[in-house]
């Protein structure tokens, strides 16, 4: 295991995650716990820039406040 990196699953606060995938760590998938042991994604993309893209987490916080509403 390389200990210089980062964890494969990172917080990006409220409830939200990030989790990494691939060799280089290029595609993303961003998810939440809900009530009973499951997981929700609610957005996958491929990561293009240093930084996460503002527009994939607004759409990801949109969409897990519009599952949370159901």
């Amino acid at each position: 295991m390389d200990f210089s990196r980062p964890p494969l699953c990172d917080s990006l606060g409220d409830g939200l995650f990030e989790l990494r995938v691939g060799r280089k760590d290029i595609a993303r998938a961003a998810w939440f716990f809900r009530a009973g042991q499951r997981i929700v994604v609610v957005r996958c993309f491929v990561k293009k820039t240093q930084k996460t893209p503002p527009a994939e987490l607004t759409l990801a916080y949109k969409r897990m406040a519009e599952y949370l509403s159901r």
